[in-house]
């Protein structure tokens, strides 16, 4: 993936103007800044959600998002929800064995609405686990996450960089990732 002078511009005011930059096999960069920078804008550009008011993106393969609000309706369940886009994406995976991975079968069946905000983050970042795509967009991952949970993530994003994958992932705090190169915003 790569990005060719990209710029957004929020009302008035300039949020990004002429980054560039390379997303290569096995790299992890991490995207900083304060709330309103425009990690969020960064990232939907990427992800082809929404254009560029300046510059290009050129994409290549498929990628998995997932956004900070993480994307669940009330009234499904994690598993609802992780059927749902095995099915959309032609997975084979078991979906128990996700559940499992993600420390959710107890609650598999509970309404999203009634789930903490960490149970719903592991929900979202159930995705990741049911298709392999090399690239990985994430908006502020580690939000809501225990310890345990972060930790998860971080060594779910290692190997997923060690076997070649590649991740942009804004980030607000320090996180158990090691990334290649920051931008901040």
């Amino acid at each position: 993936m790569q990005g060719h002078g990209l710029g957004a511009v929020r009302g008035e005011r300039i949020l990004f103007s002429g980054l560039n930059f390379t997303l290569g096999a096995g790299e992890l960069v991490a995207l900083r800044g304060v709330n309103g920078a425009g990690k969020t804008t960064l990232l939907r550009q990427l992800a082809g959600l929404s254009q560029p008011q300046a510059g290009r993106v050129d994409r290549a393969g498929r990628h998995h998002w997932i956004s900070h609000n993480n994307g669940l309706k009330a009234h499904e369940t994690p598993r609802r929800h992780l059927m749902h886009w095995a099915r959309v994406w032609g997975s084979s995976a078991g979906i128990d064995e996700v559940l499992t991975m993600l420390r959710l079968k107890r609650p598999a069946d509970v309404p999203c609405s009634l789930l903490s905000a960490g149970q719903k983050r592991r929900t979202a970042l159930g995705r990741l686990l049911l298709e392999v795509r090399p690239v990985w967009l994430l908006d502020e991952p580690f939000n809501a996450l225990d310890a345990e949970g972060q930790a998860w993530l971080g060594t779910l994003m290692t190997d997923h960089c060690a076997r070649g994958g590649a991740i942009v992932a804004a980030l607000h705090a320090a996180a158990p990732i090691t990334p290649v190169r920051e931008f901040t915003l």
